[in-house]
């Protein structure tokens, strides 16, 4: 993967999220735009809502920052587990991307072959098609990007796993973007997400990702 696009793939990427939650308690479904923000190789901000309310966070590969008003509101050892994926791996060694990923516990030493959504596909982290509790994630052999994850996010259930998968793949300056997303919990879609207005290469300096400094760099998505 780090080999096939090192160099070419986007340094940052910005777009525009319509999240579809469903609360597994109430089975109410709420509808939010979100707006935000990649800066390769691990940096991600969510604004969520209207920008100008200043609420999100900020994330790392092992942290996030929650931002309330534009004010740091506390921070945890708790990174995003798409970042190594989606950024990280095409444009940082290879050592970092292996640390990165060590908290998800796949085991690099399975790997198997198989079709998924009718490409080929490699499996790191199971064996056969039987195992479907491991961690894992599965990468499209051609193109070389991550397709699906099974991961055991929530430490109070470590039997429960996260199913996810991203669809509907989309070039974008040198890489290649999935603009829909679906986390499966249970057989049940917990959150969906379609993406829009996505663009590759924006300009968007250092201090645009520090949690501290939250508004005082404009925002790319308002006026």
């Amino acid at each position: 993967m780090r080999s096939a696009y090192l160099g070419k793939w986007f340094k940052t990427v910005t777009f525009v999220q319509q999240t579809i939650r469903k609360n597994p308690q109430t089975n109410v479904t709420d509808t939010t735009t979100w707006y935000e923000a990649l800066k390769s190789p691990d940096r991600l901000r969510i604004d969520f809502g209207d920008p100008k309310n200043g609420n999100g966070v900020v994330y790392t590969a092992d942290s996030v920052y929650v931002v309330r008003g534009g004010k740091v509101a506390r921070n945890a050892a708790q990174g995003n587990p798409f970042l190594p994926f989606v950024a990280g791996v095409y444009d940082q060694p290879l050592e970092t991307t292996l640390r990165q990923i060590q908290p998800y516990n796949f085991d690099l030493t399975k790997l198997y072959t198989r079709d998924w959504q009718g490409r080929p596909t490699y499996v790191a982290g199971a064996q056969s098609a039987a195992d479907t509790t491991s961690a894992q994630f599965w990468i499209d052999k051609q193109r070389l990007i991550v397709v699906r994850m099974l991961l055991h996010l929530n430490p109070t259930a470590p039997d429960e796993v996260a199913d996810i998968r991203l669809e509907d793949y989309r070039p974008v300056a040198g890489g290649w973007l999935a603009v829909k997303v679906e986390i499966i919990e249970n057989g049940e879609v917990r959150q969906k997400e379609v993406y829009s207005d996505w663009r590759g290469n924006v300009n968007l300096p250092n201090d645009f990702f520090v949690a501290e400094k939250w508004s005082d760099v404009p925002h790319w998505a308002l006026p």
